[in-house]
């Protein structure tokens, strides 16, 4: 099994980064965890582009995805919505279908419990254009937990992605 960690948040030492790499760290022996950092070569999505081809940098991200069988998607709240980055890139892959029916763990590393969720809910919203199946949604507090949580979390999502059910039709 294959898991993309995707982090919303282009800053070099993001919270939500390092919540990835704490993630890839607990996750089961047998699973194979690789983070996904090409969010920032993305051009702004634009359907004229495709009519001469993808770019190369759109063509790595679906490959990304298609390759994978679940994502892990950490990401910030911005302006009480999701990064334009992450919604830039969910927009590549609308219409390719990389991201349909593709299990999706989200969450957001917080500095408090009530922070962060209207940007979940934002980016909740973006994947149900693709029919995600969404595992987990809360943001999780940096704080003694917070390993814990996030290892919570891996563990959910592996589980639903084992579940042949969880897909929809």
């Amino acid at each position: 099994m294959k898991i993309l960690g995707i982090c919303g948040s282009l800053q070099a030492r993001s919270g939500n980064l390092a919540l990835l790499h704490v993630a890839a760290a607990s996750k089961p022996r047998d699973i194979e965890f690789v983070v996904f950092d090409g969010l920032r070569d993305l051009p702004l999505f634009n359907p004229d582009v495709e009519v001469t081809g993808a770019p190369d940098s759109v063509l790595r991200w679906r490959r990304a995805l298609a390759e994978s069988d679940g994502v892990l998607i950490a990401s910030p709240e911005y302006g009480f919505s999701l990064p334009g980055a992450l919604k830039n890139g969910i927009d590549w892959v609308i219409s390719s279908g990389e991201l349909e029916g593709k299990v999706a763990a989200i969450t957001a590393a917080v500095p408090a419990s009530e922070r962060g969720r209207r940007g979940l809910q934002a980016l909740r919203d973006s994947l149900l254009a693709v029919r995600a199946v969404i595992v987990g949604g809360e943001p999780i507090a940096k704080g003694p937990d917070f390993h814990a949580r996030v290892t919570e979390l891996v563990a959910d999502l592996v589980h639903a992605v084992a579940r042949p059910n969880t897909r929809p039709k």
